[in-house]
Formats: structure tokens, sequence, C-alpha cells
């Protein structure tokens, strides 16, 4: 503490003589079961959870709850009357009073102020009863000090009096009604219990309640203490940790920012890439347009200057030279007609935002810049109908369209131009069909109908794919079988003797077809029109009839 500060002053400072509920000096202070103190007028002014009173005037305990400590506790059934005294807060408000300067009137005569206290009688005495005091041979031996020096010591107090008898003080226990007791009362209440000295049976009491403290509570204290003194440290660890945490999150939040804007200009950067990478895609087309379009105009330019200016030798003359020109740029594959340029708007290239986008320095970031635009140089045809076909058939293939990564593209819409023209015969074309399948394929499908080998030219946005043009080889129609795949004529009849058979082979006792393990059976199933043993084949009857030496040249079959 501070140089100078007396004893006393500490017990002002702490306030102990103030109720917790009112804030003023105790009143008639009553101790609670939770062994909190308050003003009898406070307790009774609390709010009960069950009503005190019952039928038939029965008081019953009440339950308030501690305007302190928030504990449910229960009063005695007479209410703030049947809880016990706290002399210990009267004798704070006693020594309260005295050391704030007031003045103390004599407990024996009433009149002048007190100087002097006995310590033995607790009482508080002026200077003539002090003196009487003195005289008087059963106190003559009690030890009278001045009230200053108790003020300056801390010892002050006041006698714990009889609540019947005004005057008596409680200097007797009864051990039968376990409490304090005057003289009276043991005269007349108390007359056959057993009373003693209260200082005679302190002792006992007193180590009881020591006992629980210093056994029980005492340990226990530590422990709280302990465990509240570790929640602290807790709270202080929690609060510098969130603090710490918060200036992670705060660098963390600086470096994302950062990161995002770097991968903002990455997204920026790569937009300005498509952007060129089109725009000279689209230069080279116009180049290529540009190209195709003045050799068209100077070929028609010159043909009809030649048909109407020139003279019949002249025409003649320049006739070979200006058919053969005029037949290439008729089969150029820009032709406008077919091959319609689309208006490119730009909408193959987009924005996902929400689409994983990798790592940026060790941070994970979304949206990219979608660009998969058609790249005619890497779309690739698939199918065997591209490079064979059959007269009469369809034929079919497919053709998908790749962006410059050579990935499959996820759309359709894209211009696609098929033509099929014959290679000896300019003049005839083979009709195609495109289907867009709407996820970068087309089917495309024909029917020819001349046999012979065909220029396939396949183009997207009026440029050649990879491979184009390709070769196509129509073969011929093929000739049906018009019999039936059999073992053999004598199975498939049923034994009957008249059935033939396209095959060599013989059977003796006047059967004319073939049979197993007989003269001239090729040893497997074949075509009883022509012997063929392929099933999937082409007839060969033809070829037969010329046999005509042959047993078989009538080659017919019993209808089955």
């Amino acid at each position: 503490g501070k140089e100078g500060k007396k004893p006393w002053e500490g017990v002002i400072e702490r306030g102990t003589s103030l109720c917790r509920a009112c804030g003023r000096s105790y009143r008639e202070p009553k101790i609670l079961p939770c062994l909190h103190t308050f003003c009898a007028d406070c307790i009774r002014q609390l709010e009960p959870f069950s009503a005190p009173g019952a039928a038939r005037g029965e008081r019953r305990p009440a339950t308030v709850l501690c305007p302190q400590c928030d504990a449910e506790v229960e009063l005695p059934a007479a209410g703030a009357d049947g809880l016990s005294t706290d002399h210990l807060a009267l004798d704070e408000v006693f020594r309260e009073s005295l050391l704030r300067g007031g003045g103390v009137p004599c407990d024996l005569c009433g009149e002048g102020d007190a100087g002097r206290r006995c310590e033995v009688c607790c009482v508080n005495l002026c200077e003539f009863c002090s003196q009487a005091h003195r005289r008087q041979k059963r106190t003559s031996s009690h030890s009278i000090q001045s009230v200053q020096d108790l003020k300056a010591q801390g010892r002050l107090s006041r006698p714990v009096l009889c609540s019947l008898h005004p005057g008596q003080e409680l200097r007797l226990f009864c051990e039968t009604c376990d409490q304090p007791v005057c003289l009276e009362c043991s005269a007349t209440f108390h007359r056959e219990h057993h009373c003693c000295p209260t200082h005679d049976v302190i002792d006992g009491h007193g180590d009881s309640i020591r006992e629980l403290v210093t056994r029980g509570l005492r340990p226990r204290l530590g422990r709280l203490e302990e465990a509240l003194r570790t929640v602290e440290l807790s709270q202080d660890a929690l609060q510098a940790r969130s603090e710490a945490l918060a200036g992670e999150v705060r660098a963390f939040a600086r470096s994302y920012a950062s990161v995002v804007e770097a991968h903002c200009c990455g997204l920026l950067q790569r937009l300005e890439d498509l952007r060129l990478q089109r725009r000279n895609q689209l230069h080279l087309q116009r180049a290529q347009l540009q190209q195709a379009l003045a050799d068209v105009r100077g070929g028609v330019d010159f043909a009809e200057r030649l048909l109407t200016c020139g003279s019949d030798a002249e025409i003649l003359s320049a006739k070979g030279v200006t058919l053969r020109r005029l037949t290439s740029l008729l089969q150029s594959s820009y032709d406008p007609h077919h091959a319609t340029t689309v208006l490119d708007d730009g909408h193959s290239v987009c924005f996902l935002p929400l689409e994983n986008a990798g790592q940026v320095e060790g941070f994970p970031v979304v949206g990219v810049v979608h660009a998969k635009t058609t790249d005619p140089s890497r779309c690739t045809v698939q199918g065997e109908g591209v490079q064979n076909g059959r007269e009469g058939q369809q034929g079919q293939f497919t053709l998908v369209c790749r962006d410059s990564a050579g990935e499959q593209m996820a759309r359709g819409g894209d211009a696609v131009l098929v033509t099929i023209v014959h290679k000896d015969r300019k003049d005839c074309m083979v009709e195609t069909t495109v289907a867009d399948s709407g996820d970068g394929s087309y089917a495309v499908s024909y029917t020819p109908v001349v046999p012979g080998s065909y220029s396939v030219l396949v183009c997207v946005k009026a440029q050649h794919v990879k491979g184009s043009p390709f070769t196509l080889s129509v073969k011929k129609k093929l000739r049906r079988h018009g019999g039936i795949f059999h073992c053999c004529s004598f199975c498939s009849s049923g034994g009957a003797k008249e059935a033939q058979c396209g095959c060599p082979g013989t059977m003796p006792g006047g059967f004319q077809g073939c049979g197993h393990g007989h003269k001239g059976h090729p040893g497997k199933p074949h075509w009883s029109c022509c012997g063929s043993a392929v099933e999937a084949s082409e007839c060969l009857l033809s070829t037969a009839r010329m046999v005509l030496g042959s047993p078989h040249g009538r080659l017919r079959t019993v209808e089955l």
C-alpha cells in the first residue's frame, strides 16, 4: 500500500458496509443461504419464484434469485425476518461511522461522547463511566483502550445483543437449540437446555467451520483461481491469436488481390492475343477470297471479250486454253454460291468467370477466356465413306471441327461445304447432305449413281480442311444373290432330287444337286445361285453362265 496508509482505510475503500442491492449502508443486514448479505427490506422486495402464501393462511418458503450471484435461494417461512443477522456487516457500518469522524455516545449513560472502549464488554464509555468501570470489582481487570487507538488499529467492533432482551449481550450458546443466547434467555426459554459460555464452545464450532475451509474449500479455491487464471490466459492468448490471424488474413487478402490483378492482366493479354490471331485469320481469308475473285473475274472477262469481240478463227484458236482455265475455275473451292462466308461477330470468344483457371503464384484462381474457334487446318474427316463407295448405295463420313489446339469444338454452326465431283466427267457431281450434330461434328451422306474416281472437297469457312481434297473410289453396284446360302442342296431342299446348286458338286442316285462328302462339293457353306463361298459377296451368276460345258449351267433352285 501507499506510505502512511492506515489499516482501516482499506475497509472503507472496499465498501464492505454497503448493500449490493440498494448501494447504501446496511440496515438490518441479513445473510442469504448463498452467504451474500443484503438489507432486510431489499430482500423483501425480491420477486419470488413461488408464492409465499397458500390456502388457509399457510406460509410456505419462497424461492428468490440472489442479486449478487443469481443463485436460486430459498427463504424461510418467516421470510427475511427468519434469516440470520450479519453482525460483521453491522460492525463494518459501526466502524465506518467512527472512521468518518462521527461521534459515538456512551453505551452506559448515553449522554457523553465515548472516548474509551472496554474490549471485554465491547461497550463504548465516556470518561466518567470509564472510571466507574475500573472501580467496580467485577470489571476492574477489563482492558480499556482509547477509541482513537482502536481506530488506528482497525479493532473497533460492537457487541452482539439479544433481539428479545435489548441491552443483553449474547454471551452463552445453547447446545440444544444450536444458537447463541443471552443470560435472560438461558434462564427463561432455555432453562432446561445445556447452555455454555461462548468462549468455551467457540473452539469446537470454529474448528468445524475451519475444517471445511481448510481441507475442502481452500484447495478448491486454489484450483478455481488457477482455472480462472488459465481461462484469462486463454482469453489473452485468443485475443493475441485473433490479432495475429487478422494480420495474416489482411496479408493474404493483399497478396490475393495482387494475384487477382495479375490474373486479370493475363486474361486481358489472352483476349488481345486471340483478337490478333483471329484478325490474322480473317486477313488470310480475305486475301484468299480476293485472289479467287480476281481469278474468276479475269476468266469471265476474258471469255466474254473473246466471245463478243473475237472472230471465229480467234475463238477457235483460243478455245483450248480458255476451256481449261474456265474448267479449273469452276472446280475451285471458293464458290460463293455454296461456301458463303458467315459473319463472325466474336461470339466464339467468351469469358467463363466460374471455371477453374489453375493457380497463380500458389493461389487458386477462377475465370477463363474461352476461345474455341474452328481452325480449318486442324479439322479432320473420319469414316470409310470418304475413300470408298458403292454405286447406288449411300455413303457416309464424319467431319470433326477442331480449334487451334486440336480439341473438338463443343458447338456447331460452322459454314461447312462438301463437294463431290467425278474426276473424268466434270459435269458429274454427287449431291451431298451435311447434318450438324451440334457438338462440333457433322455427318455427311451421299449416294453416287455413277462408278468411278471422285474428288471430295471438304471446306470449313471457305477453307479446305486437313487432307482435302480426298479421293473417293466408287465401285459398281453389288449384284445380289438370287439363291440361298446353304451347306448343300440335299439338306436345304429336304432331300429333293430336282434341287440344283451353282457349285460343281454332284450326287449319285439321280440327285441333280450337291451333297456333303460327294464329288465336287466345296466342303463349306456356299450360295446356291453361283456357288460363291463368301456370304457377303457379289453374285457370280453371269460368270457361271459363261461356263456352258458345266452340267450345272442351268442355275435354278427350289423355292423353300
